[in-house]
């Protein structure tokens, strides 16, 4: 599998509310905000179908939009007044952008760590 972004070839677009991205052993569906540009995208959620057939999701948050977030926090109250970030299937990553979160998702899987990145789901939650 190739894991480098200059050299991961993906197949993308939309395909109803959400944005299918297809690289080699995976397909990658987020759900961005209609009006959100692709490459700024900081907080989605995704589903990642694997060859087996199984089906992975997560959260995913650029460090930035964690921050902001946690800020805002300190003023709601919310998350400990901002003082700590949880969400359950959250994966942080350095970039926004679907491209550079599709070659992250490339990377997890060749490096065995994708599994405790994301969630598996039951077939029942299709």
């Amino acid at each position: 599998m190739t894991t480098t972004t200059s050299n991961l070839q993906t197949e993308a677009g939309w395909d109803g509310p959400y944005y299918r991205a297809r690289a080699e052993g995976f397909e990658a569906l987020f759900l961005p905000s209609p009006d959100e540009v692709l490459d700024e995208v900081c907080n989605v959620d995704a589903e990642v179908h694997l060859p087996d057939g199984s089906r992975w999701s997560a959260t995913i948050f650029t460090m930035a939009e964690v921050d902001r977030l946690m800020k805002r926090w300190e003023e709601t109250g919310e998350a400990a007044g901002g003082r700590c970030f949880w969400c359950s299937d959250g994966l942080i990553v350095r970039d926004p952008g679907i491209r550079g979160m599709v070659s992250v998702i490339a990377e997890l899987l060749a490096s065995g760590e994708f599994e405790g990145a994301f969630h598996r789901l039951d077939d029942s939650e299709r």
